[in-house]
Formats: C-alpha cells, structure tokens, sequence
C-alpha cells in the first residue's frame, strides 16, 4: 500500500474514477469486440486495447508528476497539431469517408484529438493572463484559434468541432469574459448555424462533396434521428439508414433492470461500432439500468470533483485547464450515451476511456494525469506523501 501511495499521488478519487473506467472498458471491449473477431485470433482486439490501456497508466503517472505549470507548453504545440489537422484533411486516410487519420512512421493517429487538448490549454493560459485592459485582444485571439482549428476539424468531423468549440465558449464564460463579448458571440454562432443549416438543404449536393465529403452523413443522421422518434413501435422496421440507432436502442431495451449479464449481449453482433461508439449500448444491455447508471455517475463523480480541485487550485492557469479538461470528458460521455438511449442523432463521438481507441485512449489519460497532476502539486500539501484534500463529495 505505501508502495502505491508514493507512485499514485494526487486526488484519490480521481484515481478510483480512472481505475473503474478502465476496468469497465477492459470487460465491456472484450465482450463486444465479437466481430472484429471473425477468421482471426480472439484475443487480438483486446489484447491490443490493454496495451493501450497500459501505455496510458504509463502517461498518466509521468504526467501526474509534473508540475502544472509546464502544461502551457502544450498550447503552443497548437501551429504543428493545426498543420497535422490539413495534413490529415488532404493527405491523410480516409475511413467511412472521413479524412481523420495520419500515418507517422507507421503509426495511425488522429490529430484532432490532440488539437482538442492542446485547445484547452491555449485557451486556459490566455484566460490566465485576462485583465481588463487586454480582454478584448485575448477574446479575439481565443475566437481566431478556436475558429481555425475547428472550422479544419469541421470539414470531416462535424460532431467534434462543434463539441470542442462549446468547451472553448464555456471556458470563457467560466473565466468571466464581458456578457456583451458573450451575446455578441452568441448570436454570431446562431446565425452561422442558420446559414449552414440553409446551405444544406438548398445547395446542390455536387457543390458541396468536395467541401463536405460527409454531407450526406450529417444529413441522414437527422432524418434517421427524426424517424426513430416518430414512428411507433409497431410501424417501426429497420432499414439500412437506421440499423445503427436502431440495435443500440433494441439492445437498450434487452437491458431492462439488471441487464442479461457480462458477455451475454446479442446486439454486439449486429451494431458495426459496439466496442466504440455505441459501447454505452452494450453496457446497458448487459449490465441493465444499474450499470448504464453506475457509468454514468463515474462521469458525474469525475466532474464535481475537478471542480472541487479547481476550487482550490492556487493558479488561475490550473483551475481553467483543469475545468476545461473535464468539461472535453464529461461532454464527450454525455454525447455517447444520449447517442446509444436515442436522445439525439448519432455523432461518432466515443465513450472516453471506456470505448476501443488508441490516440483518444493515450489523450485521454494524458488529462486524467493532468487532473491528478494539478489536485497533487496545487492543492495538496504533504512531504513523503501528499494529503488529500479535505472537502469532499
């Protein structure tokens, strides 16, 4: 125990919430990594999500032991992450359509996903230095970044950019930018949202795939999502468009109280992505109302208590990435599981640290190692060990 205690430092609570989500994500991958099975080893799929799992418990305790303060660096890897985004977009791997993915001496990866991180950062260490003689300059410079990274994560990632530029607005809301700067951005962000949402439905679609080459995508999802909701049950079949959304909430159903088991699902065979995007649907269905609620009190528990920690952070920097931070994970989750109880139309966006991934996995234990790394240097105060911190949940 004291062996643990002097490697595992910082928050202990953050450090159950990360030990239990990686524990579900170990037993939930394995059970619904089923057909990535088919003609190949068994162990494979879930053999290569441990080693990433494990390569993270690595990050995560290196990151844990730096200090807070060289996390700024971060932010101005943002110009190499910004070209790695265009790379990606132009040169990179296209998967369903989507150019996502880049190959680095033959290593795949997605560069929108460290954009996410160091985005965060950036905007944490500008809201930092905010006073009211330099707040417009920090505003304008914070909407420029944030909108050139996310309008090239945009052109293939539509759930994404939308997602990480809710974080950013919510970040400056957070670090107290003026309420005029903040309608004056709201209704630039409506009316944006408008002329896009007109683009769509009135411009042809050959003006647009070389743009938006998942146009189409988009646009079925909120069909699909429209149909699913208004049909009844006894009307309702399932085609091609809705096969996605429609096993998740059939596996949803099968979950009922206490779900069907550990390993028993039967949708995992019929959903393409149940180890990822629609994971919180095979929870359910095998774990039941319980588990699917137990997931999502990991979340709600991972959210206060950054907030506790950011309450007592001594720097205006930590307590800004760390909320930050949080705000990614916890959103991120919300998505998912809305995605898989049918609440909104499908995103693709994954269950953090529970869904298969390789780069979303080794990110996000970078900022669960952050999380730790600042409730350990910044609001902890020990010698050989470091105590907790006294408010709890």
């Amino acid at each position: 125990m004291d062996f643990i205690n002097k490697i595992c430092r910082g928050d202990r609570v953050i450090w159950m919430v990360f030990l239990f989500l990686c524990i579900i994500s170990i037993v939930e991958v394995y059970s619904a990594s089923s057909t990535l099975t088919f003609h190949t080893d068994y162990w494979q799929p879930i053999s290569r999500h441990i080693m990433f799992l494990l390569m993270g418990w690595g990050l995560v305790l290196i990151t844990h032991s730096i200090p807070p303060r060289y996390f700024s660096l971060l932010g101005f890897f943002l110009p190499i992450i910004f070209l790695l985004l265009l790379a990606a977009r132009f040169l990179g791997n296209s998967i369903n359509n989507s150019y996502r993915w880049i190959d680095v001496v033959g290593i795949s990866f997605q560069p929108s996903e460290m954009a996410k991180l160091s985005l965060i950062v950036f905007t944490s260490f500008l809201l930092s230095k905010k006073n009211s003689d330099n707040e417009k300059k920090i505003f304008y410079w914070i909407l420029i970044v944030m909108g050139g990274v996310c309008a090239v994560i945009f052109l293939d990632n539509g759930s994404t950019a939308i997602m990480l530029a809710g974080i950013i607005y919510l970040m400056m809301f957070i670090g107290q930018i003026s309420v005029r700067r903040m309608l004056i951005l709201s209704s630039e962000i409506v009316f944006l949202g408008a002329v896009f949402y007109y683009t769509i439905k009135y411009v042809p679609y050959n003006y647009l795939d070389g743009i938006f080459p998942r146009i189409k995508t988009w646009e079925a999802r909120f069909i699909d999502f429209k149909v699913s909701i208004d049909l009844s049950n006894s009307n309702f079949a399932i085609t091609d468009d809705n096969y996605q959304i429609a096993h998740a909430n059939i596996a949803v159903s099968n979950g009922q109280i206490l779900g069907k088991g550990l390993g028993n699902s039967s949708e995992r065979d019929f959903l393409p992505q149940a180890y990822s995007d629609f994971i919180y649907a095979i929870i359910i269905e095998e774990t039941g109302l319980i588990g699917g609620l137990v997931v999502l009190l990991l979340y709600i528990v991972l959210f206060i208590r950054v907030g506790v920690i950011a309450k007592c952070s001594k720097k205006l920097f930590s307590m800004f990435m760390v909320m930050g931070i949080a705000l990614a994970l916890v959103i991120q989750a919300l998505a998912n599981m809305a995605v898989a109880v049918n609440l909104i139309p499908v995103t693709g966006q994954t269950l953090p640290l529970i869904s298969r991934g390789g780069t979303s996995t080794l990110i996000n234990c970078i900022c669960f190692g952050i999380i730790l790394s600042v409730s350990r240097y910044e609001t902890i105060q020990g010698n050989e060990q470091e105590e907790k911190i006294i408010i709890h949940i």
